[in-house]
């Protein structure tokens, strides 16, 4: 297993300043935005149409001895709005062209969100099944919108020798494990995972036993290292898990995301740790920095060193008895 890191949190860097930051660090891999919500600060599509330019690209990450777990280009490809819609998807799909191109076998992604009708314009997020209108706009959602893009959209992934990895996420069709599986069932196996723990934690799902199911689906395909604080007596008194609040007002929500260590302790990392690696996930974890308590380099500091101490590199031995 690897250490790795999602370069968007350097959206201010340069290439070069990444490389050496990651160097600096001895992480492994870097997983790169393509567009989208990451933005594309260092790995730019228009590399598609020259092929000079992609050779250098590989060339300065190899030279620097830096894996890529993966390409990232999270949208919301059934946004209701035709343009808004179009945009996501186009740049998901040069992504997965890219991703051939470059050798990468996973593209992450969001699921999406359509609106409430044909005639909307922004997403709406069904959260519970009653009144009864819900429950017929999460079945509308799902069998008029999501399952026809994703089997044609997993299709085209799949003729490009790539896999997209959804990352689950509340705001969109599937943030869950059973929505997940859903998603996989309905488009086949080129969809899975990215399995980001930090949003299973304030919905109450346990990552831990959400990996085992997962893996035993075979749908584990990259993996984000984030974690979550959750603040017990304001949630359970006052917000719930649904917490809508903006994420820097701190001191007022029931759970605010946190580098890894800081929600959760080494003990609980290092069951995650193994939970992966019996589910047979032996890849990337890669950095993902939201902590509104600590600045870009302090939060991926500690995210490095916590979790090199917990990672073991090496290829596990052989036993005696096996």
């Amino acid at each position: 297993m690897r250490v790795g890191l999602f370069t968007a949190l350097l959206a201010q860097d340069s290439l070069a300043q990444v490389i050496e930051k990651v160097q600096a660090l001895g992480l492994q891999t870097v997983e790169l935005g393509t567009g989208n919500y990451p933005g594309d600060p260092h790995c730019k599509l228009e590399m598609l149409q020259s092929a000079g330019r992609l050779k250098e690209f590989q060339a300065r990450l190899n030279d620097a001895g830096i894996g890529i777990s993966a390409l990232s280009c999270h949208g919301n490809p059934l946004h209701p709005d035709a343009g808004i819609r179009r945009g996501f998807i186009e740049t998901s799909r040069r992504t997965i062209r890219l991703a051939e191109k470059l050798g990468v076998k996973t593209v992450i992604d969001f699921s999406g969100c359509p609106g409430d009708s044909e005639r909307a314009r922004k997403p709406n997020w069904v959260t519970c099944p009653w009144p009864p209108e819900y429950s017929e706009l999460l079945r509308w959602q799902w069998e008029k919108k999501a399952v026809p893009f994703w089997k044609d959209h997993a299709r085209f992934a799949a003729d490009h020798g790539v896999r997209i990895a959804i990352e689950m996420h509340p705001g969109f069709v599937v943030y869950s494990p059973e929505t997940m599986l859903r998603l996989r069932d309905a488009a086949g196996k080129a969809v899975g995972c990215n399995f980001d723990p930090s949003h299973l934690f304030w919905q109450r799902i346990d990552p831990i036993e959400a990996v085992r199911v997962l893996g035993e689906a075979g749908a584990l395909f990259h993996v984000h290292a984030k974690d979550t604080q959750i603040f017990e007596s304001t949630c359970a008194a006052r917000t719930g898990v649904l917490d809508s609040k903006p994420y820097a007002d701190e001191t007022r929500r029931g759970w605010i995301f946190r580098t890894v260590g800081y929600g959760h302790g080494a003990e609980w990392w290092a069951h995650f740790i193994s939970a992966l690696r019996l589910a047979g996930y032996d890849d990337a974890l890669s950095i993902e920095h939201e902590d509104s308590l600590m600045s870009v380099n302090e939060g991926l500091q500690k995210a490095a060193q916590f979790l090199q101490a917990l990672v073991i590199r090496e290829a596990r031995p052989k036993m005696w008895w096996a």
